[in-house]
This record gives structure tokens, C-alpha cells and sequence, in this order.
């Protein structure tokens, strides 16, 4: 599953040429990661890819204590290395001169620390926003890229089988979460894609509600909403469950969810305007009377993060694309009485088609008895 990180790298520089930027700096991980290969979190610290339009150069800034990785997994071999007590700013004015008009930047990602000490150090330039030309290249996964982000899923799947045969009554949502985890790991997975939700009873009904140490009860909601990173990619999964017993809401709930998410995942195809998607799984929803008990989007695109373009929401007008991979997430949270999410993740093919990467059940389960 090679992926030919040249090719980016020219279809970027490309794209600067026609916006007419002389030097374009590259400092989210993910971008950094997706055009050189090299995959790092640098914290506070300085990293940055920078791609000089008036040479045809690329060079990587590195703190100093990731150099020997950088020159090992980047395909850009020109690294410089930063130590703490360096000024990144004066090192890159240092190594690009002063001769700069135009300087392109991820908007999203730069800090007002960092703007000014550019503004500080490059007093000429001015700043052109490039994340978009970055997104819309992001946005289409290669048949390498698929590759990885099956792989992801296939680990975060087994993960959910295995995990699921622990659950009993009286067992912690955080007792799970760390089953879940350690099983992250067991089967080849870097770490979790995002902080593991595991959530109970009423607590399901909060999207984004964390773990704690509430106890599973008969009669509960589960909810888990889990990825993995695996080289690079990402995943991201829920399934709910109930423990020991459903009641008849419970499944009239769980059964309008269902159709909502089928609905949402049968409209996907390329040309259509991704805000169908959101549409018709909302629609089930709506026609059921639970409208109000969904109030966020049906799903968000994932790769090399896990939140990603494109927004699954009901005003983006934009076509859908062959190479896109995102979620399809319908969900009805009942303050008080808890919630049903049920995801997956979709891709459309070179025929322009739906594929499910997710393949863990749909129908409910009853789990913990």
C-alpha cells in the first residue's frame, strides 16, 4: 500500500503556482504527515513543511529531538532541526531570505503567536490562505489510502466483538473503556482515533458525553463510539447495545435509528449534493416524530484525522466525489431516557458508488443477561 508522496507534494506546489505564493508553510501534523510521510506531534514546539515556490524546494523544520525519525520517514530529506532555545521564526527567515510577497498558510492552524512572529520576521509578505487547496486534495483517498483506512476498521470491529462479550451487570463504563483500549493495542492498533466513549442508561443520550464510573444496569442503553489509528488512519464506529433487557421504546427507538442510518447510507453516490445524505437519513427521524431529539450532523469525513471534510450537514450544496470516505451517523438522544447512535462509514468507489467499510451488525443486541 505505497503511497507516492512525490506526487502530492508536485500537485501542491502546483496549486501554489496558479495562486501565484512564493513560500508555503505547512505546520498541522496531519498535512505535514499527508505530504512527506513523516507522522509526528510536536506539542508546543515548532514543526513545518516548507514548500519554496521560487526554487522548487522542500524542507522539513523539525524540533531537534525528532530529527533522526524526520530524515528516516520523510520523503523530504532537506530537515532542519530546531532546538528549544532557538527562535524557529529567525531560523526560517535565516535559511528562506527576505525576498517573500506572498506566503501561503493553513488559516485554521496558525496561532496569533505565530502570526506575528511572521509578520515580525517577514514585514513584506502577505498571507494567502491555502487550506482549502490542501482540503479539496485531502478530500479524494487513493486506492493506498483506502487500504490503510480498512485496516483501521477491521482492527476497531474485532476490538467491538471481543469487547462486548465482557459486558456484564454491575461492570463500570470505565471498566469497559479500559477493556476496549487494552484491546486497541493487543490487536496492532497505535491508540485510540479519539478519547473512547463508553456511555450507560440516560448518560447515552449525551453525543459527547465521557466515561465515568457509573455501573451498567439492566434495562441500560450502551453506547460505544470508538476508533483506532493504525499507520497513519483512522476509524470510527458506534453500535448500541442494550444490557440484560429492552423495553418496547427502547426498540421502537433503536428500529427508527436503524432506518435512518440505511437511509442516509442507500442515497450516497458521487454527484449528488452531500447534503442529501444528511436529508434522508433526517427525514426517518423527522417522520417518526424524534426531529427535535436530533440536532447535530449525520456524519463528517475521516482519513488521517478522524474529523475531516467533508461536513455531512444538510445546507452543503457541494457535490459528492468519487474517493470520499465519511460517516453516516444518525442518532435520537431523549434527555433523561438516553439514546441510540448507529455509525458507519461509507466511501464512494470509482464507480461512483457506495461502499460500507464497517461490516460489525446493525440489528440490536442484547448484551450482559
Amino acid at each position: 500500500m505505497a503511497i507516492n508522496y512525490q506526487n502530492r507534494l508536485e500537485t501542491l506546489q502546483k496549486s501554489l503556482e496558479n495562486q501565484d505564493i512564493d513560500v508555503a508553510m505547512i505546520t498541522s501534523p496531519a498535512n505535514v504527515f499527508y505530504y512527506t510521510g513523516f507522522n509526528s506531534d510536536p506539542h508546543e514546539r515548532f514543526m513545518g513543511l516548507i514548500v519554496d515556490n521560487r526554487n522548487q524546494e522542500y524542507t522539513l523544520f523539525v524540533p531537534a529531538l525528532d530529527e533522526e525519525i524526520a530524515a528516516d520517514e520523510s520523503i523530504v530529506k532537506q530537515v532542519v532541526p530546531i532546538s528549544d532555545e532557538e527562535n524557529p521564526f529567525k531560523k526560517l527567515k535565516d535559511t528562506l531570505g527576505e525576498n517573500i510577497t506572498s506566503f501561503g498558510l493553513e488559516m485554521k492552524s496558525v496561532s496569533m503567536y505565530q502570526h506575528n512572529q511572521l509578520v515580525t520576521h517577514f514585514p513584506e509578505a502577505s498571507y494567502v490562505d491555502i487550506q482549502p487547496s490542501i482540503n479539496a486534495q485531502r478530500l479524494r483517498k487513493s486506492e493506498s489510502e483506502m487500504g490503510y483506512v480498512q485496516q483501521a476498521v477491521d482492527i476497531i470491529e474485532k476490538v467491538l466483538a471481543e469487547g462486548i462479550k465482557k459486558v456484564k451487570i454491575g461492570m463500570t463504563e470505565l471498566e469497559l473503556t479500559a477493556e476496549l483500549e487494552y484491546l486497541m493495542k493487543k490487536y496492532g492498533a497505535e491508540g485510540p482515533s479519539f478519547s473512547t466513549t463508553v456511555l450507560s442508561g440516560e448518560k447515552s443520550a449525551l453525543p459527547h458525553g465521557s466515561p465515568s464510573d457509573r455501573p451498567f444496569q439492566k434495562g441500560d442503553f450502551l453506547l460505544i463510539d470508538m476508533g483506532v489509528i493504525r499507520d497513519g488512519y483512522c476509524s470510527d464506529i458506534t453500535r448500541t447495545f442494550m444490557i440484560g433487557e429492552a423495553a418496547d421504546k427502547q426498540k421502537e427507538i433503536y428500529d427508527i435509528v436503524l432506518k435512518s442510518n440505511q437511509a442516509g447510507v442507500k442515497s450516497v453516490e458521487a454527484g449528488v449534493p452531500v447534503k442529501t445524505f444528511d436529508i434522508e437519513a433526517r427525514n426517518v427521524i423527522n417522520a417518526h416524530g424524534y426531529g427535535k431529539y436530533f440536532n447535530n450532523r449525520v456524519g463528517h469525513g475521516l482519513g488521517i484525522e478522524v474529523h475531516e471534510e467533508p461536513s455531512i450537514h444538510e445546507m452543503n450544496e457541494d457535490p459528492a466525489e468519487q474517493g470520499m470516505v465519511f460517516t453516516i451517523e444518525p442518532g435520537i438522544y431523549i434527555p433523561g431516557f438516553g439514546g441510540v447512535r448507529i455509525e458507519d462509514e461509507v466511501y464512494i468507489n470509482e464507480s461512483g458508488k457506495v461502499e460500507v467499510l464497517t461490516s460489525f451488525p446493525r440489528e440490536l443486541q442484547i448484551l450482559g443477561g
